[in-house]
């Protein structure tokens, strides 16, 4: 029986973007992260900040962002990892779960690892397909990060260090919480993009273009004063058959008032039809405000975000490139009781 103090941590860790430390992991039982240029990461103070400044200067073309994400990671490996804690990495190469336990303190030695000089010995105890662990637990440790603590799912590796363990069931209840996680990251990736790259009259293009795919015919009004009317659309190509689309766009990522959806439906004629596009959200009295108008439409970002997911395969080669997406299969939830 393995024996696991109550307040053991359970660290989850990598080996390169492709395995590259696989046999240093499993053959020469070390676990082991990069950034190799950074040296003898026990020579700096025990403190974050000084981290911080060792990656800034070894790598002064990383973005603002990616500095104290990699200096949290070394400084975890070298401090926060304490003899006895335990460790899960997914393999690529066998495509195994290998859990182990720490059993030593950190060192630099490049004569391990040239390229994964930062290493602490490890003492692997079992070695687990991955179908013995539930979808959420799997997406837990496929962290974009080498290094990172176990949380959420800590538990099931424990019962897994155990054999405590049995089969995931194929009806993994967690399967629709990753499916909903991943759907969320891209919608979110989706809205950060578009909100970073098409402020203004370029956000106006990308609604002109996502309807032309959409199969409507359009009139982008010039740069400047536009009336309050910023896309005319239409299904003709000359632009006389109704219904006529007046099209607004709001690049806002904050919320669209019933003042500004009353102001564009002062524009639309009887027998034309209004249409509001924004990054944002609308407040309850715009959407009570349109509720009644059927000639009247609001999009908020939500909403847009699906209608691009519905039609990027028909996107220009530069709004592909804008938002790079690929096309990839996720589970769908089993519903309860379904017969």
């Amino acid at each position: 029986m393995v024996k696991i103090e109550p307040d053991t941590t359970i660290w989850g860790i990598h080996a390169g973007k492709t395995g590259d430390a696989d046999s240093t992991f499993l053959k020469k039982n070390y676990v082991a992260i990069g950034w190799h240029q950074m040296g003898d990461l026990s020579s700096l103070s025990a403190d974050r900040e000084a981290f911080k400044e060792r990656v800034a200067q070894i790598y002064p073309d990383k973005k603002p962002g990616a500095i104290p994400n990699i200096a949290g990671q070394t400084y975890r490996f070298v401090h926060e990892i304490r003899e006895g804690d335990l460790v899960a990495y997914p393999s690529k190469m066998d495509r195994q779960i290998h859990i182990g336990r720490i059993t030593g303190s950190y060192r630099y030695d490049p004569g391990i690892d040239r390229t994964y000089p930062n290493v602490r010995p490890v003492e692997w105890i079992r070695h687990l397909p991955r179908t013995r662990f539930t979808q959420g637990a799997l997406y837990e440790i496929g962290s974009a990060m080498s290094l990172f603590q176990v949380k959420n799912y800590a538990d099931e590796f424990i019962a897994a260090l155990k054999d405590q363990s049995s089969t995931v069931p194929t009806d993994d209840e967690t399967v629709h919480l990753v499916a909903e996680d991943i759907e969320q990251i891209t919608h979110d990736f989706i809205l950060k993009k578009v909100s970073a790259e098409l402020k203004g009259h370029p956000l106006e293009d990308f609604i002109a273009h996502l309807l032309n795919v959409m199969g409507y015919q359009t009139r982008i009004s010039p740069a400047g004063p536009d009336g309050g009317i910023d896309i005319i659309a239409h299904r003709d190509e000359l632009g006389f058959e109704p219904p006529i689309i007046k099209v607004q766009v709001k690049s806002t990522d904050g919320s669209v008032s019933d003042p500004m959806v009353s102001s564009l439906y002062g524009k639309v004629d009887q027998k034309e039809y209004g249409l509001l596009v924004t990054l944002g959200v609308f407040t309850k009295q715009a959407r009570n405000f349109a509720r009644n108008k059927p000639n009247l439409r609001l999009i908020d970002g939500e909403e847009l975000v699906t209608l691009v997911l519905k039609h990027y395969e028909h996107f220009d080669s530069r709004y592909k490139g804008l938002i790079p997406l690929k096309r990839v299969y996720i589970p769908e939830s089993i519903e309860e009781g379904e017969s």
